[in-house]
């Protein structure tokens, strides 16, 4: 953990402020460094780093997207255990960067963001956090990615339950299991992991499933120790494998967005995944969706299916219409004895940003711009009237067919160009103008408009609450690697001289008449 700063030293307009310590947030420090800025601090609310990886210690906790395509392709990983690379390994990869690249210098543990103000006459960003202490900086990059903010269901009667409960992103260790009644409310990508796992280990399990998912077998096993060394010391060869298997996940993309109908022949094979596991006709037909595949999250597995087959593994599908003290009534009237609940109920994605009071220019919020006008964004990046701020995996960059990583890989490259861009023509920021927003924002809804998420017959976490998929990059990755590849700085009001700001106080300062000191 980094030493306490003293006062002097927090009260610095640092030149660029980092939010959150996974892939994204470490990765922009790293692109950061390699464009020559230096003067960045990374603000972390937990003590210690990884994002979801560090939170989400669940059993059975692991990748869906195969190992090799999920690391940096700056500092690769040629020595992954498995094809699907579990919590821990990944958690262990990227303190190992963190550490490799010294990269802890530039982090504040226990620093969590709760709002943002943008400063007019300074151009600067206040950055407050929860604890009263803020940070000031002339560059705001949010990398909290989507999935930090665990969504619990607001059921009747849940504040009585007398038993252990809690989410799957805040797995509570000190819960044993065994022998006990255990609720699994939600049925996503974190359930088809940790069910199998306390399956056999508690007396009973009842899985309150809302929607079945499409659920493909895993090709998952452990990789040979061989070809774990033989990568290791040919790093062109890894890169070419790892090329190899970026192109094989990318062909995916033809079924979502141009080609639906190449997605039957996959849709038959996970149809076949169910009936060879499940022997009765009644919960084939449970867990056969009744949409096409592609249009929620598709799910890998080799023992979700079996699991359920089991004789104290229940499939409930008539939602719960009450939770008393040590009990569940299900929409039927059904009820049934409970010790623990779990929710594996996913994650606050396209509302993630509502908690948090970011104020742009003229008083503008993030969250009333939002509300009024949906998540609109230029790129994923980038919001008209909240100058100098960038999103990493923000609205409709992520994936449902290859890795989000690489999709990372061009944001952090991007914002380090945009903020150089800025220090080479000696100006003091940039706002991204209003009518490239829009046009970039249309050309995504349009192309989305035909794809499977919005034609596929289902309603899915992809979607805000007017029905609008702002979650998903509609098509092929390499297309935003394109849009992306160089900044244009002709789509930016590029506003102020450099020095100017630099010695503007900002309305506290002149009030009290103290002037900070700001880094030439």
């Amino acid at each position: 953990m980094s030493a306490p700063e003293t006062s002097r030293t927090a009260e610095r307009v640092h030149e660029v402020l980092v939010v959150g310590s996974g892939f994204a947030g470490l990765d922009q420090l790293l692109a950061l460094r390699r464009a020559g800025i230096t003067d960045v601090v990374l603000l972390e609310k937990s003590d210690a780093l990884g994002g979801t990886w560090r939170d989400n210690t669940y059993p059975g906790c692991a990748c869906d997207i195969p190992s090799h395509m999920y690391s940096l392709s700056t500092v690769p990983n040629p020595d992954w255990s498995r094809s699907y690379s579990p919590q821990p390994e990944i958690r262990e990869y990227l303190e190992r960067v963190a550490d490799a690249e010294d990269l802890r210098r530039h982090v504040r543990f226990g620093q969590e963001m709760t709002g943002a103000t943008w400063d007019e006459q300074s151009r600067t960003w206040t950055v407050h956090t929860r604890g009263g202490r803020s940070w000031r900086a002339r560059f705001l990059v949010h990398g909290v990615g989507a999935l930090h903010l665990p969504k619990t269901p607001d059921l009747p009667g849940a504040g009585s339950f007398v038993g252990p409960s809690f989410h799957s992103a805040r797995w509570d260790h000190d819960v044993d299991l065994r022998g006990k009644k255990v609720a699994v409310v939600g049925t996503g990508a974190s359930a088809i992991q940790f069910v199998p796992q306390i399956a056999g280990v508690a007396a009973e399990v009842q899985l309150y499933q809302r929607t079945p998912a499409w659920v493909l077998p895993k090709n998952d096993k452990p990789l040979p120790e061989g070809r774990r060394r033989f990568f290791a010391r040919h790093p062109r060869a890894h890169r070419a494998y790892r090329s190899v298997m970026y192109a094989a996940l990318e062909s995916r993309a033809l079924g979502f967005t141009s080609n639906p109908a190449a997605l039957r022949p996959v849709e038959w094979l996970a149809t076949k995944n169910i009936e060879r596991h499940i022997d009765d006709p009644e919960l084939v037909a449970k867990l056969t969706p009744d949409y096409s595949i592609g249009c929620k999250r598709v799910l890998v597995s080799n023992d979700y299916y079996p699991t359920l087959n089991r004789p104290d593994v229940d499939v409930i599908t008539a939602g719960v219409r009450e939770v008393r003290a040590s009990s569940i009534v299900d929409g039927d009237g059904a009820e049934r004895d409970v010790d623990v609940i779990i929710y594996g109920t996913g994650f606050h994605v396209t509302d993630a940003f509502d908690s948090l009071e970011i104020t742009g220019r003229g008083g503008r919020t993030l969250r009333d711009v939002w509300a009024r006008e949906g998540m609109a964004t230029h790129l994923g990046l980038t919001v008209t009237d909240f100058p100098n701020m960038f999103f990493l995996l923000g609205p409709n960059t992520g994936l449902g067919h290859n890795s989000v990583v690489f999709m990372i890989e061009c944001q952090t490259r991007y914002v380090a160009q945009a903020i150089g861009t800025v220090h080479a023509m000696g100006m003091g920021g940039l706002d991204v103008r209003a009518e490239v927003q829009q046009r970039s924002n249309a050309a995504v809804q349009r192309r989305l408009a035909t794809g499977i998420w919005t034609r596929g017959g289902c309603t899915s976490w992809y979607l805000d609450a007017a029905g609008v998929n702002r979650t998903i990059w509609p098509g092929f990755t390499v297309r935003y690697w394109w849009e992306t590849r160089r900044f244009a700085p002709s789509d930016f009001e590029l506003f102020g001289r450099a020095a100017d700001a630099a010695a503007a106080p900002t309305p506290e300062e002149a009030s009290t008449g103290r002037a900070e000191t700001v880094p030439a």
